[in-house]
């Protein structure tokens, strides 16, 4: 490779590799939370569009004019910028799997849009002044507007072939679960706190639950509604002081700004004599202005979570 075609394609990686790297560390300032926030859409959609619009702006006409260059190669400086971040810690694995294909296909997006006026030959000096600066004209405004707090709820069951009494000792309280049982595939993939146990001091409405999980994450659950063998009705409280800083990403904290866990009900249902579905749904509310998006992954985490502690009270009850 000559001279000219390396200072080329550093141009077309580097230049929006560091315009993203820039904008990260802006949009990560805490004191400027209520202009720059990296829980927007203008981080999660606009950014990596701007990177792959100047992505294709950078690259030569002839190369601009094959639509797979347009929508591929704005993936390398996205890539690039995730492997700086989560070398220097900038950002959690976790988060970067989690906004990865929406940047891929916003990238995509943007490189569309470039390649659009690169090939037009439009005012091109005027069109990268506008597209950079966009991020940082449309941050204030959706932080001005808001975020929306909506609830969820995500519902499980399993079905279980044992007596009423044993499947309900195993909800009230459950016993030590070891890190060969756990099954949570999810919650394993992006390093979250696993469930080790659950401890209620009494049954009756007014009984306090505490479920321990590992690296420190603990929920506080107070029963609300007791129906002995038939449902289990509890509040869930997660104190963001006492869990680690190193247990969870600061975006992803339960009980923090943008993601909370607000109450779980246990209902056992008799099928027939031999078998019972035992029901398991809680509720839960996000607080972004992406709610569309991060519901998706968070109902998919509390329904890993609770079909993991399920298969486990199954494979218990039906085993004693």
């Amino acid at each position: 490779m000559d001279r000219h075609k390396l200072i080329t394609t550093l141009k077309i990686i580097a230049i929006p590799t560091i315009y993203a790297l820039l904008l990260r560390l802006l949009f990560g300032v805490t004191t400027w939370n209520g202009i720059f926030n990296m829980m927007s859409k203008t981080f999660l959609f606009l950014l990596p569009s701007t990177v792959g619009a100047l992505t294709v702006y950078f690259s030569k006409e002839e190369k601009v004019k094959s639509l797979s260059y347009r929508v591929f190669t704005p993936w390398i400086p996205i890539f690039a910028f995730f492997l700086i971040t989560l070398f220097f810690a900038i950002e959690g694995w976790p988060c970067l799997l989690m906004i990865l294909p929406i940047f891929l296909i916003a990238a995509s997006v943007g490189g569309l849009i470039g390649g659009y006026f690169k090939l037009k030959k439009r005012d091109n000096n005027v069109y990268v002044s506008i597209l950079t600066l966009l991020p940082l004209l449309i941050s204030p405004i959706e932080n001005y507007i808001g975020a929306n707090s909506t609830p969820y709820k995500a519902y499980t069951y399993i079905d279980i072939n044992a007596p009423a009494d044993k499947i309900w000792s195993n909800v009230t309280r459950v016993r030590e679960i070891k890190k060969e049982q756990d099954k949570g595939w999810l919650t394993n993939l992006l390093n979250f706190p696993r469930p080790v146990k659950a401890e209620l001091n009494f049954e009756g409405v007014g009984a306090y639950r505490q479920a321990i999980f590992t690296n420190g994450l603990v929920f506080h659950e107070t029963v609300t509604e007791y129906i002995d063998q038939k449902k289990m009705s509890f509040t869930i409280k997660a104190l963001p002081h006492e869990i680690p800083l190193t247990t969870m990403d600061e975006h992803l904290v339960v009980g923090g700004k943008y993601f909370d866990v607000l109450n779980g009900t246990y209902e056992l249902e008799k099928l027939n004599d031999k078998t019972y579905r035992l029901h398991l749904y809680s509720n839960f509310k996000l607080t972004t202005t992406f709610n569309f998006y991060a519901s998706w992954w968070a109902n998919n985490i509390m329904k890993d979570i609770q079909n993991n502690i399920l298969q486990i009270e199954k494979q218990r009850a039906e085993s004693e």
